[in-house]
Parts: C-alpha cells; sequence; structure tokens
C-alpha cells in the first residue's frame, strides 16, 4: 500500500515458451527462473499483492510457497497459447482483481530490483495529476537511423557529439504502472499521457533469447559475487 491506496503486482506466467523452450522453469543462479521475480516483488512493502495469471500447474502449486501476497488466477483457455494478446489477459485480470494501482512486469525481468519497483511507484503518485500511467525505458544518446537509412535523432551534416543528440527511448518491457481506469481508455497498459522512466541498463535485461538468458544470468551472479 503506498498513500492508503492498494498495489496490486501482475505477472503473467505461461507453461510453453517458444524461443527458449521451459525458459521460464529453467534453473537460473541456482533456482528455476520465475522464483527470482516473485521474490523480488516480494521485498516491495508497496506491494500488497501478486497476481500471477497463468496456464501452469506447476506454478499453481509452487509459486504461492515463495510469498503470502501471491493469488494464482487461471488463464481460461480462450486466452491460452503463443498468439493470444497480453493486453487481452491484463484486461482479464484486472476483472478479477480489485486495486487502485496495478504494477506489471515478467519472469523474464530476474535483474530488476525491489529498490527500483518501489521508485517507480513512488514516482508515479507523484506524477498523477499530470500522467496516468508510466513504462520504463532505456535511454539511448547515440546516432539512429530507420531502415531506409535516413537519420532519425540527428542530421548526418552536423557530426556533433553523441552525449549532445537529442536522447531516443526503448521501451524495455521490465516494468509497467497503470490504474484499472487509464487501462480501460485505451485497453493497454500504457495510457493516454504515460512518463518514461528510464531503469538501469543492468536491471532492463528482458530474456528472450538465449544470449539474453545468458548474459542476465552472468550478470546476477556477478551482482551477487560482489555483495
Amino acid at each position: 500500500m503506498i498513500h492508503n491506496r492498494t498495489v496490486a503486482a501482475l505477472v503473467p506466467i505461461k507453461e510453453h515458451s517458444e524461443r527458449v523452450p521451459g525458459k521460464n522453469f529453467r534453473d537460473f543462479c541456482g533456482e528455476p527462473l520465475f522464483h527470482h521475480i516473485l521474490k523480488t516483488l516480494d521485498r516491495v512493502y508497496t506491494v500488497d499483492q501478486i497476481v500471477i495469471d497463468t496456464d501452469s500447474s506447476r506454478i499453481a502449486s509452487e509459486a504461492p510457497f515463495l510469498s503470502r501476497k501471491i493469488r494464482i488466477i487461471k488463464r481460461p483457455p480462450e486466452l491460452c497459447g503463443d498468439f493470444v494478446s497480453t493486453n487481452k489477459i491484463f484486461d482479464y485480470d484486472l476483472s478479477q482483481t480489485e486495486a487502485d494501482i496495478y504494477i506489471q512486469t515478467h519472469v523474464t525481468n530476474p535483474t530488476l530490483k525491489a529498490e527500483t519497483i518501489s521508485r517507480a511507484l513512488i514516482q508515479f503518485t507523484s506524477i498523477e495529476q499530470e500522467y496516468d500511467s508510466l513504462f520504463s525505458v532505456n535511454c539511448y544518446h547515440s546516432r539512429f537511423y530507420t531502415h531506409e537509412g535516413k537519420a532519425i535523432n540527428h542530421n548526418p551534416d552536423e557530426l556533433i557529439r553523441t552525449q549532445d543528440l537529442n536522447p531516443v527511448y526503448e521501451e524495455n518491457s521490465t516494468l509497467y504502472i497503470f490504474t484499472k481506469e487509464s487501462f480501460q481508455k485505451r485497453k493497454q497498459r500504457i495510457g493516454v499521457r504515460p512518463f518514461l522512466y528510464i531503469t538501469p541498463l543492468i536491471e532492463s535485461i528482458d530474456i528472450d533469447d538465449e544470449f539474453r538468458f545468458r548474459i542476465a544470468e552472468l550478470l546476477s551472479l556477478y551482482a551477487q559475487s560482489s555483495k
């Protein structure tokens, strides 16, 4: 709870993984990958409930032992499969839960820290008069081009320092914060007036292939050894 407002974290976890087989259950730094984000959310004291939407019997049976905050929502058959829009899944989850503020993250974000989630929540509650949602981004001061070779954020005829370029922001699929009201306006996590929240690159890895799985694990092991 933050400022007397309830907070629910939405974590969709499916049984099947197309690009990295068995990804959610694979060993990651000594325990299944899905354990990490759930333990991280459990450490965020402002999160009142962790809502797991899943079609996996293993997740449904094992996850509740990781935190007293966890609630399991069984994914209905019509929302199962690799080609179902996640926005439809979140719309269903919102219909099954009640909270003032929602956070959404993924099992595939194991390097995300509880402190970063807490700061994002504080940021969101401080800017709600101007913004209706928040999502995490990577910020780049680099020279970008379209697929046609056209410059996006710079003039090729004026070679200025990269640190002086207008930044370009990448949605990194790590963290989203919204309300039920803002979601209903567009049926999306990102509302009409979103705030772009920059997260540290080391915490912004979204595991969607084997390379990123290995990189995330190496970074996590390094962080553990540095404590």
